[in-house]
């Protein structure tokens, strides 16, 4: 019975691919592509072949059951832009949509930017929390490490260079000056891993580029919220606009984590 295969391909370095998974590429009939154009770079390098057809986020639903249809008379092979399919890509609704329909799927295992990531940050390993790609506005950001501030595990996640510097801020505010480890085009030419606190981190990526994956130490026993000079900042934008001293300390202590008690007496030794 024809099969999905579940194909991990290089993030950055091409030379990281396993023997299994050129020689599936080559075998199968048909390669789902997120990006045609980045995997052909790929499946030239070890020159194979196989015809490929896009399958990204913009057309998951109208290329569905034409991947489906392929799949009732020959294997098809699922490729992401760089690492293992299914992991915060559109991966996931084919992968979901095979299992509906009894198709086998097959995972060949490789490259992952997550795993990558965590193996080299130089924080704990044994448990860790991935949440994927952050939300775009600093609102909802605020609200999602919030909702993690608690939580021992370490943290990974997904930000693009035009966020990164604002993501940074972002994390200093709500989860205080923790270690972090920085990962930038992880296996590419200008690969670089930043260890140290968050606050180091804001100053050293001041116009950053490439790709980022972030690393971040878990909740520990003597964390607390930190009064950081931007929460004062907003603590005393929020007076110049008006705002009542108990709506402003109320939602500040909501997204920070801090003490009504003690963003009150910041907000009269401002006055």
């Amino acid at each position: 019975m024809p099969s999905l295969y579940i194909v991990a391909t290089p993030i950055g370095n091409l030379e990281d691919i396993t023997l299994r998974a050129i020689r599936i590429l080559k075998e199968v009939k048909l390669i789902a592509a997120e990006d045609t154009r980045k995997t052909r770079h790929l499946l030239s390098a070890y020159k194979i072949n196989t015809p490929t057809t896009s399958y990204h986020e913009h057309n998951k639903l109208t290329k569905l059951n034409y991947i489906l249809d392929c799949l009732k008379n020959e294997d098809v092979a699922l490729v992401s832009d760089a690492g293992m399919p299914g992991i915060s890509d559109p991966g996931f609704e084919l992968i979901s949509a095979a299992y509906q329909n009894n198709i086998p799927v097959v995972p060949i295992p490789g490259p992952s930017v997550l795993l990558t990531a965590l193996t080299v940050s130089g924080l704990p390993t044994h448990s860790f929390l991935f949440l994927g790609f952050l939300p775009h506005k600093s609102a909802d950001r605020r609200r999602l490490f919030q909702s993690a501030f608690t939580d021992h595990r370490t943290l990974v996640f997904f930000e693009s260079p035009h966020r990164i510097s604002d993501c940074l801020k972002d994390i200093l505010s709500i989860l205080g000056d923790r270690k972090i480890a920085v990962c930038r085009e992880l296996t590419k030419v200008h690969e670089e891993v930043f260890r140290g606190t968050i606050s180091e981190a804001v100053k050293h990526f001041t116009a950053p580029k490439g790709e980022f994956t972030l690393v971040i130490a878990g909740n520990q026993a003597e964390d607390r919220p930190v009064l950081s000079s931007e929460i004062e900042k907003r603590l005393g934008l929020l007076q110049l606009s008006g705002k009542k001293a108990k709506e402003a300390i109320s939602e500040l202590a909501g997204d920070t984590g801090l003490s009504k008690k003690e963003l009150y007496q910041t907000w009269i030794k401002l006055k």
